[in-house]
Parts: C-alpha cells; sequence; structure tokens
C-alpha cells in the first residue's frame, strides 16, 4: 500500500501517519475512464444522418416550372411470370408479362427475362447517351417467402443488360442500366 508521512512536529493527539488507498482509487478511475470511452463510441454509434433534401420556399421572383416524374420499371416476381411495369410517376407506361420458366436443377438463369428486360430498356429507358451517368431505376417486388436463389436469377438477369460510358479521358466502360432497389410490404 502506498502511504505519506507528514511530519509535522506538533504536539497534536492525532497519528501524523495517515495511510492512502491509493491501488483502489487507481482502479475506480481507470473503471470510470473506460466507461467514459465506451459510451462516447455509443454514442456517435448511435447517431443516424438524416436529411430530407427538401428544398426551402420557392423564390417568388423565378417562375415554377413542372418537372416530368422519371420512368421507372417495377419488375414484380409472380408465381408463373414476371410482370415488366414501367411507370411515369402514377401512371402505367407499359405493362409486360414474360413467362417464368419451371427451374431445373440448383442454378437458375432467366436468359427470357434478361432479353426482355433489355428490349423494353432500350424503348422506355431514359439514360441510353454513354455521357449520362445517371441510371434508370428498377423496383423489384417480391413475396417475403420467395427462395433467395430465384431472387439472385433475377438481379443477374436485370443486371444483365449493359450500356456504354464515357469515362474519365474518353474512354468507355460496359455498366449495367438499371440502379435496382427493393419495395417494402
Amino acid at each position: 500500500m502506498g502511504g505519506v508521512s507528514v511530519d509535522s512536529g506538533g504536539k497534536g493527539k492525532r497519528p501524523v501517519n495517515q495511510e492512502l488507498a491509493l491501488i483502489p482509487f487507481i482502479d475506480f478511475l481507470l473503471v470510470t475512464v473506460a466507461f467514459l470511452l465506451i459510451t462516447a463510441v455509443w454514442v456517435s454509434f448511435s447517431r443516424i444522418n438524416a436529411n430530407a433534401q427538401i428544398p426551402g420556399p420557392p423564390d417568388p421572383q423565378k417562375e415554377i416550372t413542372p418537372q416530368t416524374p422519371e420512368k421507372v420499371l417495377h419488375l414484380h416476381i409472380l408465381e408463373t411470370d414476371f410482370s415488366l411495369v414501367w411507370k411515369q410517376g402514377s401512371t402505367v407506361v407499359s405493362e409486360t408479362k414474360v413467362p417464368k420458366p419451371e427451374p431445373t436443377g440448383d442454378l437458375i438463369k432467366y436468359a427470357d427475362l434478361a432479353k426482355k428486360l433489355g428490349e423494353e430498356w432500350k424503348l422506355h429507358g431514359g439514360h441510353q447517351d454513354a455521357s449520362d451517368k445517371k441510371l434508370d431505376q428498377a423496383v423489384i417486388h417480391a413475396d417475403n417467402g420467395l427462395p433467395f436463389r430465384d431472387i439472385i436469377a433475377v438481379l443477374d438477369a436485370l443486371y444483365d443488360t449493359k450500356r456504354e460510358l464515357s469515362g474519365a479521358g474518353g474512354k468507355m466502360q460496359l455498366i449495367p442500366v438499371f440502379n435496382m432497389s427493393f419495395s417494402v410490404r
């Protein structure tokens, strides 16, 4: 134990040698510092950066021009077929059905779906220019009980269609035409 001798030379009745319990005090400080560090990390993990990206009030000096919404492909995975629905806002632009083949083995490929997705994109896709870096949106509507291998096969078919994009220095590269997201039921 650590001790401190305080020799005051006085004639007091109290003992002049006091013993300080430094080891438990140091242990207490280390535990306190550890809790402070851990909670500081937890506080930073609990934050979610959220930005609604809501524009401010319109400028009364400028004329407001209405913007037409982009076309979005909605790919519905049904029991017997696939439904390809192109929507512009709430308006249905085109609807096509593609029959779903029976799976043969563990590896599933939807070649007919991939071919039809390419044809539909050439007809209705909005971002086909090589200098346009934006991708067309595709929303997959799938049942919660759908096997994972079927979802992967649909994703493979969706990403099978590619287009050229001019990169740095005029170099052309092939990229998928769709940016995919899942719908929530």
